[in-house]
């Protein structure tokens, strides 16, 4: 004010009259410019007391450039104010906020509950559920610094350092509230944010009350395709809209985004802007008003007046503005008091929605010397020349370093400063400056300058509780958490640390993206002359360095150092002493310093120690004097594990940690063993009596092979040849492999040759197939040359017996498998479940498992279980030939476990899941057979008891190689000499192998025959038949019967002879059906006689004669007709050959075989006819059901007998008969066979092959009685299907699958006939037919498999087309169309057809949407409608009985892309017809409604035919994907064709006919040839009343409330009327399920979530449990998991998890269910109802010690005042399942803690009354009218005191109550009297 007055000085002045006030006011500038109230007040004097024209020149001039200059002030935060609109650009955009650059070098932030109102919601919606939701992305996906944003300022907040924090608005309710929807504007651009997606585009948030904006998905296409990436917009995203279309007063606005239209908009004075209502960001046309060095005035919008700042000129025209200049210029901001507009004239800012592209200053950071002022600004700053002519600028607090030393006079125009550039202004596209020496000198300008380890200082901000917040610079701050303030815990930091403190630190962690920073003030780490590791990188072993401890863990510590790198110090590296407790002798915090032993940068692992090696320096000079003095070669160490090589192990020789090698192959005597070995070994572990082979320079070599490590302890190791002579047996290994022999080296480092001839005593072929490097050998001297230092060896086994072979097999065994123990000791320290699992399990273990997969060679594999990555498997001879289905409970032992590929190896075989408990003798020779080879060891199962013994391959250290001849193998029998009684740690016996001979052998396999012809052997009958007998033919024998298979018993007779009675010979008459093996019981004394005898080897019958006969195993027959004196003399046939046998059964006879096993590969049944005939059925042949031959294994039994044909001529190149039953099997024509579909040929047919390899073809006319554009997708390769031979001349046949042929007892309705010949159709018939192509002359149409007709194009379409495109498009090769036939020439073979819908009822072929809408033709289309009327009633019911063929197959097609549909599309007639659908899974999937779906048949016009004949061939063509198979689209939905008319007649609308029960006018419809009459009046009026009497009759029937669905079409009904029924569906799923119907069953599950109201939840609920029921019945374990996952995402989690669990539970699949309330329990920890399910569920399994635990468990979880509900809940469980004893207890110590809760006293009552003694029911009564309870409350209590009495009680102990109710009411009375 004072400078003001010293311009106007007082008096002098005159009164302005009011014209000239008037005119003054309009001249000057307006008030607009003024910021401030001050300059406002400035003003108004200034006009008010003008000077006198008198006043000098030189006055009025310093007045104008000091108004000038105050004018164009530029903004600073306190000329900022709430409610002020103003243009930002994002800056950095973080995860709950984003930091915007505002004009003039200001800076402010948005909040995230700062951008619309819907994201608010959603975030509200994720932070209530605890849970990520899918549509809502965090800020960083939804804005990108350099993107310019409208804002709006919400608050100026002052710090306690003064300093102001602009907070910023975007939402639109914020920004565009000055707008009303009565002032919205087409052309107006406004900004929005996406508040939800619809179906056909966006809502988009605008903020103006009242209106509604709606984004259309094709406006914003271009923004998704060039903005988005193609992605949909999401919820809360920014966008620029431009105006397009305001409807109802505002009340509806279109918006556009193009970026096109977006950039070039401009407001103008249409759209009626004001200064109340005008926005940042709006581009207008302006005049320039006022040229200034400090900016210009602009005129613009004809109104209003603004300015613009120097910063914001178009930096290529600035000094070249000129009054009344047009302008293009931006609104920058505006004031909501002084309405003053601010505009920039930079063209980056006049193309709305273009994101600014300058957003960093290289510089930045750098300091400058002497820069130039180039203006200066008293309120705002100053600006400064850059040498590269760029301007920067300073705010007036960066100037100096404080206001009191703020000098005005320094910062004039040309004066030099020293400056740092500290920032840059996206918005101005300047560098911004400090001046501040604080800055300048700072070392860290922003956090990405701060590394982990560097040293840094800073000053005390505050002390937290969590830690110390210390000030780095101008706006870093750290964090020194607690742990890390000194080298201790401190309790009261504050003591030793105070506000202001300058402290020294070391950084430990820098995050610059989360402005993250963690440091510590440990003076042992700030003062550490250590080397720090700051990525693991930098760990090298040996490198020592100062850390601090994280964590402390029975295992060991864990140790941190900077940016989060840390390491394990394991627990026997904490100390060179034992530490037990680890974890009192560390603590967390704790200053450590430490080597590294080892890291893993890429697996981001390193192992550590406290056991600090010595200096490196002092070791490399001292290393060579050490390792000489410490070992010498010979010498037992101890060694500790350093690192894994390719080669070895590296080691440290204990206790001077001396460096060594210790190679692979050295670690075990047993070549197997040693990778076990180095695979197991961790670093760190230890080994002990490690021998020292050689100490170099180089290296220690270091050998652990006990062998070698007894020969030295036992003296056996010669220094030196002269020590050597002939004849000496000496332990070494293999040193090198050449093929003229191998080279031995002994533990003194002597070496010898042993030559190839003395290798072996078998032939050497190759030495690398009998040794390998590193192997262990025993070696016999042959010759010794001193002089040379040479030597030759024998490594014969015959020279090198060391003793007793049988003795030195067992040991060679123990020792091998004492070494995999000790591997199995190291699994099981690992920290892997698997892995521990895996080291518990031992052979002979027996496991209840699951099956999960059965292989295609036969092998099983079993479900992990509760350990994730175990792998169980049992081998296809360990199958023991079970028939086996995923899910499947099998008892399994385990025979092996290998350790390095992680596998378990089990057996199904019945005798060892079913061990015999019976003493075994040390010494005994037992019979055995082979069940697991391993390289150095077999296991093999004891034929009497089941249990598992263990032998060795080998006798000898040499005796490594094996020819083929002499190798074992599985299923072989051997006999073995047990030598320990008990199994071991190992479970396995020890036993020794006798001699060779004793071997017995698998049978051999035919090459003519797969594996899975293989019969099964019985072991018993392998290794029970050494034994010869002198038995004949004929002769009676007696036995006890040993074991009952199903197609025969095992005998053992006298002598301990083993005979066989098969399943032919035990009844002279068998029942079908019955299982003749079941007559004979186990121990059951037997007569039988004996009628052949089968070789023990080949298992051939030999004739008696044979030389080998006693040694056969006797097959006995006790048929009772056999077993008459004279029954045995034609029973020598049995000596006969199979393959002879089998040609005297001829074609067509009738036998009884008896079945063996289903062949899942193979797909046939296997029985036998007799012991020595096999047959085989083929799956197709074993009946004419759909259900049995989708599951044979539930209509066939292991061992029923069954009926069978003999089919075709027996083959005597295979011992099998060919059988059938279901009669002979003759492809004749007429015939109903099964076949399986092999390929499927689109628009052409199917390929179906039958049993012994004759095909068939069937046309896509045969498919199905009614035709369909996709029926062919109903069939997949290998579906069975059944079939109707037309015609078999050919050697392919011909096929119908039509029902009417295939089963005509049906009677099921012909929508579309046969047509084999011209003959088969007559004129003005009515027919469909396929497109088969469109030719120069018209559309050819296929009407059957051989004829073929033309429609010419004056009758294909109403509209003319001359091009063929269109009829490409319209009528595409397969597609189906109505057609009737114009005329046929027979002589020519023609017939013409048309397609006109005037012919066929139907729509046109060519839709309209491609030419012009055809003329009105409703009288026409009415008849065709009449017309057609009476086939749609019936076409309705077929497509719907068509349903349960064919939705499976449509249910596949159905998501084909709707783009590639739509030129299909028909639109609905102008008559309103109802069209239906084509099938009804079309009807299901695509729309209720069926008035809105699309009929295919309705696109169809008229077409003319010509007809040829001839035989089709079977064309192999390739099968088109699906994806191009055309089929009928469905109509778009809520969508009406033009001209729809609603008062439609009956006759135009199809009923829904029921399955049965058909009108009899749809019949004659059908045949339309039988009715080429024209019919009168009076028929078609009778005709019109009998379809309304049929049609009244079928909606009574439909009406009738009792009547039960029978059908899916019933259901189909029922469903549409009741949409949300829940009960419904599941019937319709169970209806399904009932027929074994799994996928259809799934599919109306679908149908019912998609149908049920999403309001409904409960209901939906129900839906989603049945088909978690059915999944779990029915599906795998993959199909439950995923519909699951998808049942949490729509329902309340916690119910999907219990019911799930409930499921589980019920169906016995209690592992899975106990994974599954683990899982709740981790996320569901907060709700009780959870914890009392999983303890009752536990308290069912019998588990009460883990129930227990849960409730503890919970009690820690639950919240306290959970806690009494909880334990009375425990309590309730233990009576009703557990212990009543413990639930007593439990309620006893919860009622003594709260003994006034009165509903656990009730609860306890209840449970003793059911589950107690009445005097302990009594006892608590008694004890309850005792307490002291409100008088309402005992009155309850005595009530129910009463009551027990009056029911359990007699008279007296009802009055003694109501004595103690009377006593407590005297009392209580008497105490109120008190």
């Amino acid at each position: 004010m004072a400078a003001m007055e010293e311009s106007f000085p007082r008096g002098g002045t005159r009164k302005t009259h009011k014209s000239e006030k008037t005119f003054q006011q309009s001249v000057e500038q307006d008030n607009l410019f003024d910021i401030s109230t001050e300059e406002e007040s400035t003003k108004r004097k200034k006009i008010q007391k003008e000077p006198a024209k008198t006043k000098k020149l030189k006055v009025e001039t310093r007045e104008s450039s000091k108004f000038v200059r105050e004018k164009f002030e530029i903004l600073n935060v306190e000329s900022l104010c709430e409610g002020m609109r103003i243009l930002g650009c994002v800056k950095e955009v973080n995860e709950l906020e984003l930091v915007i650059s505002l004009p003039n070098g200001l800076q402010g932030c948005v909040q995230v509950t700062e951008i619309c109102d819907a994201y608010t919601e959603k975030l509200n919606e994720q932070v209530a559920q605890e849970e990520p939701l899918q549509d809502l992305v965090g800020l960083p996906e939804l804005f990108s610094p350099g993107m310019l944003v409208r804002c709006v300022v919400s608050s100026l907040d002052t710090t306690k350092g003064g300093k102001k924090n602009v907070m910023l608005s975007l939402n639109p309710k914020n920004v565009n509230k000055v707008l009303s929807a009565e002032t919205l504007k087409p052309g107006m651009l406004l900004t929005g944010t996406v508040s939800s997606l619809e179906d056909h585009g966006y809502l988009v948030d605008i903020g103006v009350s009242g209106a509604r904006a709606f984004l259309p998905l094709q406006k914003a296409q271009e923004y998704i395709r060039q903005k988005n990436k193609g992605a949909k917009l999401k919820v809360g995203q920014y966008l620029n809209c431009l105006i397009e279309e305001v409807k109802g007063s505002g009340g509806v606005v279109t918006l556009s985004i193009g970026h096109s239209e977006v950039s070039a908009a401009t407001a103008t004075e249409e759209q009626s802007w004001t200064l109340n209502s005008l926005l940042p960001g709006l581009v207008v046309k302006a005049q320039v008003q006022k040229v200034t060095p400090l900016g210009l005035t602009l005129k613009f919008l004809s109104f209003f007046n603004g300015l613009v700042d120097f910063m914001h000129l178009d930096p290529k025209k600035a000094g070249t503005y000129f009054s009344n200049q047009q302008v293009r210029a931006c609104v920058l901001c505006v004031h909501p008091r002084t309405r003053a507009v601010r505009l920039s004239l930079r063209p980056v800012f006049l193309q709305p929605g273009r994101p600014l592209t300058r957003l960093l200053c290289p510089q930045l950071g750098a300091v400058l010397d002497d820069v130039p002022i180039q203006g200066f600004f008293g309120n705002a700053g100053a600006t400064f020349k850059l040498k590269d002519g760029a301007l920067a600028y300073a705010r007036r607090n960066h100037l100096s370093n404080s206001k009191k030393t703020f000098k005005p006079e320094a910062f004039k125009p040309g004066n030099t400063h020293k400056c740092r550039i500290i920032d840059y202004s996206q918005m101005d596209e300047l560098a911004l400056l400090s001046l501040r020496t604080s800055i300048i000198e700072a070392q860290f300008l922003w956090y990405h300058d701060i590394k982990p380890g560097a040293l840094v200082k800073g000053k005390v901000l505050t002390i937290k509780p969590h830690g110390m917040v210390v000030k780095m610079g101008r706006q870093i701050r750290g964090l020194v958490p607690t742990m890390h303030l000194a080298d201790i815990l401190i309790k009261n930091p504050e003591k030793k640390y105070h506000v202001g403190d300058e402290v020294k630190c070391r950084v430990l962690l820098c995050d610059p993206k989360a402005k993250k920073l963690m440091m510590t003030l440990k003076k042992t780490l700030v003062e550490s002359k250590l080397p720090a590791i700051t990525c693991y990188d930098d760990a090298k072993p040996g490198l020592q360095t100062h850390g601090f401890i994280l964590r402390v863990k029975d295992y060991g510590c864990i140790v941190k150092f900077y940016n989060d790198v840390q390491g394990l110090v394991p627990r026997h590296e904490l100390s060179a002493e034992y530490v037990p407790d680890p974890e009192s002798v560390f603590y967390a915090g704790q200053v450590v310093k430490v080597a590294v032993l080892n890291c893993e940068p890429s697996k981001e692992r390193m192992l550590l120690s406290f056991r600090l090696l010595s200096d490196p320096k002092q070791e490399c000079e001292g290393q060579n004097q050490k390792k000489k003095k410490a070992v010498s070669a010979g010498q037992l160490v101890d060694v500790k594990v350093l690192e894994k090589t390719k080669d070895g192990l590296k080691v440290a020789v204990l206790p001077h940690n001396i460096p060594g090698f210790l190679p692979t192959a050295h670690l075990s005597d047993h070549v197997t063993n040693g990778p076990l070995l180095y695979h197991w070994l961790q670093t760190g572990d230890t080994l002990h009596r490690v021998l020292c082979l050689s100490v170099s320079e180089e290296r220690i070599l270091l050998c652990r092979k006990p062998a070698l490590v007894s020969a030295v302890e036992g003296g056996q190791n010669p220094k030196s040849f002269s020590e050597i002579h002939p004849g000496m047996l000496l332990i070494g290994f293999v040193k090198n492999i050449k093929d003229y022999g191998v080279f031995v080296q002994f533990p003194s480092g002597l070496s010898g040759l042993a030559p190839k001839a003395i290798l072996s005593d078998k032939f050497v072929t190759s030495t690398s197939d009998h040794f390998v490097e590193g192997q262990t050998v025993v070696a016999k001297v042959t010759n010794v040359d001193e002089e040379k230092q040479r030597m030759l060896l024998s490594l014969r086994l015959s020279d090198c017996t060391l003793g007793d072979l049988a003795t030195t097999s067992l040991l060679l065994l123990s020792q091998c498998l004492e070494e995999r123990q000790g591997v199995r000791s190291l699994m099981s320290n690992r920290d892997s479940v698997l892995i521990q699992t895996l080291a518990e399990m031992t052979p002979g273990m027996a496991l209840d498992l699951e099956v999960q997969e059965v292989l295609e060679d036969g092998s099983v594999l079993f479900s992990e279980g509760p350990v994730p990555g175990l792998v169980l498997r049992a081998s296809k001879y360990h199958r023991a030939g079970q028939e086996l289905e995923p899910g499947q409970k099998k008892k399994a032992v385990i025979l092996n476990v290998d350790m390095l590929k992680l596998e378990v190896h089990v057996s199904l075989c019945h005798d060892l899941v079913n061990r015999k408990a019976k003493k075994l003798k040390k010494g005994s020779d037992l019979q055995a057979v082979v069940q697991h080879l391993e390289e150095s060891f077999a296991v093999a199962s004891l034929v009497e008891t089941g249990h598992l013994a263990a032998f060795s391959l080998t006798s000898h250290l040499n005796d490594t190689f094996r020819f083929d001849s002499e190798k074992l193998q599985v299923g072989q029998g051997v006999s073995l000499t047990l030598q320990t009684t008990e199994p071991g740690v190992t479970g396995l016996l020890l036993a020794v192998e006798g001699p060779a001979a004793k071997r017995t052998m698998r049978q051999t396999r035919k090459d003519s025959e797969t594996v899975d012809e293989d019969e099964e052997v019985d072991p018993a009958l392998v290794v029970g038949t050494v034994k010869k007998h002198s038995l004949s033919i004929g002769d009676m024998v007696t036995g006890t019967v040993k074991s009952i298979k199903p197609t025969h018993v095992v005998v053992t007779l006298e002598d301990g002879i083993i005979g066989c009675i098969h399943a032919s010979h035990i009844l002279d008459d068998v029942p079908v059906g019955t299982s003749p093996t079941a007559k004979l019981k186990v121990g059951k004394k037997v007569t039988a006689r004996v009628i052949g005898g089968r070789d023990m080897k080949t298992f051939k019958f030999l004739p008696i004669s044979h030389p080998r006969f006693i040694r056969t195993i006797p097959e006995l027959s006790v048929r009772p007709s056999e077993l008459k004196e004279d029954g045995h003399t034609a029973l020598n046939t049995h000596s006969v050959s199979p393959l002879e046998k089998i040609k005297q059964y001829q074609s067509g006879q009738t036998v009884t075989c008896f079945l063996k096993k289903y062949n899942m590969v193979k797909k046939w049944l296997e029985v036998e006819i007799a012991p020595d005939v096999r047959g085989r059925i083929p799956l197709l042949l074993t009946s004419l059901s759909f259900k049995v031959l989708k599951h044979p294994d539930k209509k066939f039994r292991i061992g029923q007998a069954l009926k069978a044909t003999v089919v075709g001529p027996a083959d005597s190149s295979k011992a099998f008969l060919s059988l059938s039953l279901i009669g002979p099997h003759k492809l004749k024509k007429g015939e109903v066979a099964m076949g399986r579909v092999v390929k499927v040929t689109p628009k052409e047919g199917l390929i179906v092959s039958f049993p012994f390899g004759r095909l068939g073809r069937v046309s896509m006319f045969h498919v199905s009685d009614s035709y369909s554009e996709t029926h062919l997708e109903d069939f997949a390769p290998q579906q069975i299907v059944r079939c109707y031979v037309l015609s078999a001349a050919s050697p392919v046949v011909t096929l119908s699958l039509r029902s009417s042929r295939t089963n005509p007892e049906t009677k099921s309705k012909i929508t579309d006939p046969e047509i084999n010949s011209i003959q088969d159709l007559e004129e003005g018939q009515l027919l469909r037919g396929f497109v088969k192509s469109v030719q120069p002359s018209g559309v050819l149409v296929g009407l059957g498999p051989s004829v073929t007709g033309l429609a010419q194009h004056p009758h294909v379409s109403q509209h003319n087309q001359s091009k063929k495109a269109p009829y490409d498009r319209h009528l595409p090769e397969g597609k189906l169309l109505t057609a009737k036939v114009l005329r046929l020439n027979h002589r020519e073979s023609l017939v013409e057809l048309s397609l006109l819908p005037g012919d066929t009822g139907k729509q046109d072929a060519l839709s309209a949407p491609l030419g012009p809408p055809p003329p009105k033709q409703e009288g026409r289309e009415t008849e065709a409608a009449e017309r057609d009327h009476k086939g749609k009633a019936k076409e309705r019911k077929r497509q719907k009985q068509k349903e349960g063929r064919t939705r499976k197959g449509q249910e596949g097609a159905q998501p084909l892309s709707k783009d590639k549909k739509e030129p299909q599309k028909p639109q609905a007639k102008k008559l309103g017809k109802r069209p239906h659908p084509e099938s009804s899974s079309e009807q299901e999937i695509g729309n209720k409604k069926q008035k809105k779906a699309a009929l295919s048949e309705e696109d169809d016009s008229g077409v003319e035919v010509y007809y040829r004949e001839g035989e089709e061939e079977v064309e192999e063509m390739s099968v088109l994907p699906k994806e191009k198979l055309k089929r009928p689209a469905e109509a778009p939905r809520l969508q009406l064709s033009s001209g729809f008319v609603w008062d439609v007649g009956l006759d135009t609308l199809t009923p829904a006919l029921p399955r049965h029960g058909e009108s009899s006018d749809s019949e004659e419809d059908e045949k339309p040839e039988q009715a080429t009459k024209k019919k009168s009046k009076k028929e078609r009026e009778l005709e019109k009343q009998k379809a309304e009497k049929e049609l009244s009759r079928i909606e009574e029937a439909l009406m009738d409330p009792g009547r039960q669905p029978e059908s899916a079409e019933d259901f189909d009904r029922l469903v549409l009327s009741s949409p949300s029924s829940s009960l419904l569906w599941l019937q319709y799923m169970a209806f399904h399920l009932q027929a074994t119907e799994i996928e259809k069953a799934r599919a109306v599950a679908e149908r019912a979530l998609k149908t049920i109201s999403f309001r409904e939840e409960q209901e939906k609920l129900n839906v989603w449990v049945a088909l978690l029921n059915l999944e779990n019945m029915y599906g795998s374990q993959e199909s439950l998991t995923k519909v699951f996952e998808r049942a949490v995402q729509y329902n309340e989690p916690l119910k999907v998890f219990l019911h799930l669990a409930d499921i589980y539970t019920k169906s016995e699949k209690f592992q899975e269910a106990g994974e599954l309330y683990n899982r709740m329990l981790k996320r569901f920890r907060q709700e009780k109802a959870v914890w009392v399910k999983y303890g009752a569920f536990l308290l069912r399994r019998g588990k009460a010690e883990a129930s227990h635990r849960v409730m503890q468990r919970a009690l820690e979880c639950l919240p306290k005042k959970e806690h009494v509900d909880v334990i009375a809940k425990f309590a309730q469980l233990e009576f009703q399942l557990g212990d009543a004893e413990r639930a007593r207890a439990i309620f006893e110590s919860t009622l003594s803690a709260y003994p006034k809760r009165t509903d656990v006293w009730s609860v306890y009552i209840d449970m003793t009354i059911k589950h107690g003694s009445q005097k302990e029911a009594r006892d608590i009564f008694e004890r309850v009218i005792h307490l002291s309870l409100a008088p309402k409350r005992m009155k309850f209590f005595f009530k129910r005191y009463l009551d027990y009495e009056k029911q359990h009680g007699s008279e007296k102990d009802v009055q003694a109550v109501k004595a103690k109710a009377l006593e407590y009411v005297e009392a209580k009375s008497s105490m109120m009297d008190d």
